[in-house]
């Protein structure tokens, strides 16, 4: 699950910018934790963000893979309204879901539906070079049959960065929401990005590929192979980035 976010580019709100990118991640986590060994070894990535002059549409959809098949799927899709002249401050609506079938472990889970809606605040820097945004939002957890369903919060940080010229970035993000499920009730996940992007050293313009890693930093969020998911990891990729 990442918005990196994913994510990169939702804060240019108030310029008319879009971007897209698919991404690849070969997951360290089977490797590097006994307990999640039957943990997905790939990921791939695909992520859209435009902004117009109401506010921003952006989505991504996440699809893991063993190497025998594909094992499940995530996708967010959220829209921001502008509420201020400088467009820093946005009114946030945001859809969450998605399933995964790992028969290797013989569990199978799926993401319940999940509604946020809040309010937004961004900022970039003069130069475009930096980015942040702050949101914080009600999120209401239901299933087609209303069963199970709860009230929440969810508190989400997004950064981006540009350095060296434009050669190296960072990114990511940070949510915090509240689950009665977990121990604290709390479920915290960040995934910052590092990608070295090719196409600005001499001689490769136009190559849009980056490379770079992402790590997972979660707590009550990743399941073992036990089924509990009350433990922090920190699991790292391997990954590689084309931007459209």
């Amino acid at each position: 699950m990442k918005k990196a976010i994913l994510f990169a580019a939702v804060l240019c709100t108030a310029f008319g910018i879009k971007a897209q990118n698919v991404q690849f991640h070969y997951d360290l986590g089977h490797s590097l934790y006994g307990d999640l060994r039957a943990r997905p070894n790939a990921t791939t990535t695909i992520e859209m963000f435009k902004a117009d002059k109401w506010g921003s549409t952006y989505f991504f959809n996440d699809m893991d893979y063993f190497s025998d098949g594909s094992a499940g799927a995530y996708w967010e899709f959220s829209r921001e309204i502008n509420l201020t002249k400088n467009k820093q401050w946005a009114a946030h609506v945001e859809y969450n879901g998605g399933a995964t079938s790992i028969e290797h472990t013989a569990i199978a889970s799926r993401f319940r539906h999940a509604i946020l809606v809040g309010g937004a605040w961004n900022w970039l820097s003069a130069d475009f070079n930096k980015n942040f945004s702050l949101q914080a939002m009600w999120k209401y957890y239901f299933d087609g049959m209303g069963a199970g369903a709860y009230n929440g919060f969810q508190v989400t940080t997004v950064w981006g960065i540009n350095f060296c010229g434009g050669l190296l970035t960072t990114s990511g993000f940070a949510d915090l929401w509240y689950d009665p499920d977990v121990n604290g009730n709390l479920i915290f996940l960040s995934e910052p990005q590092f990608w070295v992007n090719l196409n600005k050293l001499k001689g490769w313009d136009g190559i849009n590929l980056s490379i770079g890693s992402e790590v997972e930093l979660s707590n009550n969020f990743v399941f073992n192979k036990s089924g509990h998911n009350q433990s922090f990891y920190a699991i790292p990729t391997i990954a590689l980035k084309w931007t459209f």
